[in-house]
């Protein structure tokens, strides 16, 4: 009888070329459009989503620009963003500094596959995290996006890390990509903001999620109870998408999901925070 990996891997062949998806020597694909010098620490906005790569799909971008145009964000973390090769109409879209951190390659689409984090300021640092262990199927490893940007009346600089966890994969795994990324944000002593889908479907891996996040003293954006139902499950499941923070005070009130943004099956999240 054939075990778990072995009906993965028939169903990979089967299924899914080995040429569709490649891998990727680029850490970080960078565009710099200088807005300011440094984040208002009297007001950082953001907005976290998981976007369903449907980065040219005309009903995400139509909810995009709304959403930028309404909430004016000052940070953004977009996970499961497709790019195209040349990098061409994005410029356009986003008029902002921004930072794509691509996981692979699509030959099909010719896109790179990734997280981006886009902000109104140039990052002073940047550095593009990827697990050593990869999905089934696809076989395609994921990648974390850690920023860090000035903030004004303030010496200490605000960390970000824009995070997508690796899914059907064993708990084991999981906690490998978590344990990392601890330890990036471990070395950083100012204000962090930790976002992303962490793709916490079970709560073994919501649990071990919090215990990260306590032993860094990093806190969840707390959204009231009729928005936090919104925020993306599998069925009972705790929710997948966070915003934790430390550092900074958060605008309590400021924070929402857009229950009515349709483009992607994931809710787009905000938070408003303060120094």
């Amino acid at each position: 009888m054939l075990d778990f990996k072995e009906h993965v891997d028939i169903l990979a062949r089967k299924f899914v070329p080995s040429y569709r998806f490649l891998r990727t020597q680029e850490s970080t694909i960078d565009r710099t459009h200088l807005l300011q010098t440094e984040l208002n620490g009297l007001s950082i906005k953001v907005l976290n989503w998981n976007i369903a790569k449907k980065s040219y799909d005309k009903n995400w971008v139509k909810d995009f620009l709304t959403i930028l145009e309404q909430y004016q964000p000052d940070l953004i973390f977009l996970q499961e963003f497709r790019l195209d090769i040349e990098a061409g109409n994005l410029v356009d879209l986003i008029d902002m500094s921004w930072n794509f951190a691509p996981n692979f390659i699509d030959a099909h689409h010719q896109t790179y596959s990734g997280i981006l984090t886009a902000a109104k300021i140039s990052p002073l640092n940047k550095r593009a995290i990827i697990t050593k262990h990869y999905e089934p199927i696809i076989k395609t490893p994921k990648v974390s996006l850690m920023t860090e940007y000035p903030l004004s009346n303030k010496k200490d600089s605000l960390l970000t890390i824009n995070s997508h966890l690796i899914n059907f994969v064993n708990i084991d795994k999981f906690k490998t990509q978590l344990h990392e990324l601890e330890l990036a944000l471990s070395t950083h002593w100012g204000p962090i903001i930790f976002s992303g889908d962490f793709n916490t479907w079970s709560r073994k891996r919501a649990l071990f999620l919090y215990k990260a996040a306590t032993r860094l003293g990093l806190m969840p954006v707390a959204f009231a109870p009729h928005h936090h139902k919104q925020i993306k499950r599998f069925l009972l499941s705790p929710p997948l998408d966070y915003i934790f923070y430390r550092g900074l005070r958060e605008h309590k009130a400021s924070a929402r999901v857009l229950e009515h943004i349709c483009s992607s099956d994931h809710k787009p999240l905000l938070a408003e925070f303060f120094i």
